[in-house]
This record gives structure tokens, sequence and C-alpha cells, in this order.
């Protein structure tokens, strides 16, 4: 039987942070308070079990914070008094350690990430009620896998994205909608819950608490006027896998696809992915490399995840 205990995991970001004025909500240091303060402060957290992971902002986000979640994570959810984790993570990259924690944990029990737009000295923070509703997601029935909670929104690892670069409602899934959302403590689930949530996680937490050495995998953008001079100057550095954020439906500018064939040829994996918002790369014959049905930063995870 799974407990009722919830774990809270802070790793930074502008939910953590704080301003000189309580009325700069751009002027400000992210991942300055502690998690353990920072739920202090909400009425209705008491109680919770909290673990400083990290304390960054997001935009620094690397392998080695990914690590150590991932594995703090596992252990927690290998206790069974556990009911669920919450994390407290940055804005900006939030959707790829999302994706990255739902390739490699495979979770039953609910990874909910929330975070914030305006710092903790803010007049009107975000963050207190992002916290409450990230916590009543993590203890709702039906709740499981990784989920991002923000703005009354309940959203899957797979589509959630980062669209807006200030407002506090910046996170949507595109054309797939929100799995659900938290109104005055409750989640309701939206139709699209089961779906969402389904897909086989690839169980590699046991290769990532030994994995010495990441490989490198970068993102190459297709776009009027490309060359290949990225690409090549990032061979002769060693690179190991590229994503290709095409335009449209997997098109590259004849430069750069020159390019990529040169990488493969030296034994780069190429993989395709659509700098569009919404929908993904449709597959059609002759088609040179495989094409991700996920955004281009999430599908930098997949490709370095696979190569390991």
């Amino acid at each position: 039987m799974i407990g009722q205990k919830i774990v809270v995991l802070g790793t930074g970001g502008t939910i953590a942070g704080t301003a000189a004025r309580a009325g700069d909500n751009i002027g400000y240091t992210a991942a300055q308070v502690g998690v353990e303060q920072l739920l202090a402060g909400v009425p209705g957290l008491s109680g919770l079990v909290t673990e400083q992971v990290a304390q960054i902002d997001s935009k620094d986000m690397d392998c080695a914070v990914w690590r150590a979640l991932a594995l703090r994570c596992a252990h927690h959810l290998d206790d069974p008094g556990v009911r669920g984790l919450v994390i407290t993570h940055g804005t900006d990259t939030l959707e790829e350690t999302a994706w990255f924690l739902h390739a490699v944990l495979g979770a039953r029990k609910p990874v909910v990430l929330t975070c914030a737009m305006r710092p903790a000295t803010a007049l009107a923070p975000d963050g207190p009620q992002n916290l409450l509703d990230a916590v009543a997601t993590a203890q709702a029935p039906g709740a499981a896998g990784v989920l991002a909670v923000a703005a009354g929104e309940v959203h899957g690892a797979r589509q959630v994205q980062k669209v807006h670069p200030y407002r506090v409602n910046a996170f949507n899934s595109g054309e797939a909608g929100p799995l659900g959302w938290v109104e005055e403590g409750q989640v309701r689930w939206a139709q699209n819950q089961p779906s969402a949530l389904d897909g086989q996680a690839q169980s590699a937490i046991e290769k990532i608490a030994n994995v010495t050495a990441w490989p490198a995998v970068e993102i190459v953008t297709s776009h009027a006027g490309a060359s290949g001079r990225v690409v090549d100057a990032l061979v002769r550095d060693g690179v190991r896998g590229l994503v290709v954020a095409c335009t449209g439906n997997g098109t590259i500018h004849h430069a750069l696809e020159a390019a990529l064939l040169r990488a493969q040829d030296a034994g780069v994996r190429v993989v395709r992915s659509t700098r569009c918002a919404e929908g993904r790369v449709l597959p059609k014959p002759g088609d040179r490399w495989p094409a991700s049905d996920l955004s281009p930063v999430k599908a930098r995870v997949a490709l370095m995840l696979d190569l390991l």
C-alpha cells in the first residue's frame, strides 16, 4: 500500500529567487531561498519532507544535477511510505528536466515539477499557489508519472513547453492541451489524461547512476541562409549526436543538409525535429534521418539517453 508522505525536492529557480525591491519581477537573483524556508512561508504545507538537491538558476541546468535529481527521485519513489514527489524548479529548462525524469524513472507514483515566474519577494508571488497546487496534484487520485503544475494547470512531461518569457501562465501543452486543472485544492482531470500519461520509460536509472561521461549532443537550427559551418565545427569537436530543429515538416536548408550528411559519414547520429510550436514531423519515403515527435530540446534529451 502506498503511503501518504509527500517529499519536496528543491533545485532553486525563480520560485526561490529574491530581488532588492518587492516590485521587481525581472531584476532578481534566482535560487536564493532554501526549499525548507520556501515551504515554511506557505500556509498549509507544514509536515512535508524536504531535501535540497541543488540550488541553481535553471538556465544553468546540467547533466550532473539531472543525475543527482534522478537518483534522489528513485530513492524516494522506492519508499512505500511515499505517496509522491514535488520538485521546485526554474522555468527555463523545466520542460527538459520533466522529459529527462520521465525517460529514466518510469514513475508509477506522481513526480510533480512546479515553478514560478515571479521571485519569492514579489508583491504578488505565484510560487506559493503553484506549490499548493503541486502538492494537491501529488496527492490526487489517479496522479502518476512526471507532471508539471503551474498557473492552475497540470501538464504532461511529453507536451509541456514554456511559451512566454514573462507572464505567470507561461506554460502550455500546445494542441494536446493540459491534463487537468487544479481548482481550490482539487484536481479536475481532462479526458486526455490516460493517453498523456502513457509511454514506456527507458528505465535507465542504473546507467545514470554509473555514468562518468555524458555523450555530447547538440541542437542545430535550419533557417533561411543556413550554412554547415556550425555542424562541421561540432564534428571536429567530437559531437556524437545532432538534433535538427527543422523548418516545417522536417525540411532542412540544402547547405545545412550537406553538412549533416558529412557528420553522418563521420559517425554522428542525426535526428530531426521541427521548430514549429505545434505538431510533429510526419515521416515520408526517402527521408534521410528519423524524425522525433518531441520538441528539439526534448529530442536532444532522448538522443543523449539513447547514446548512453
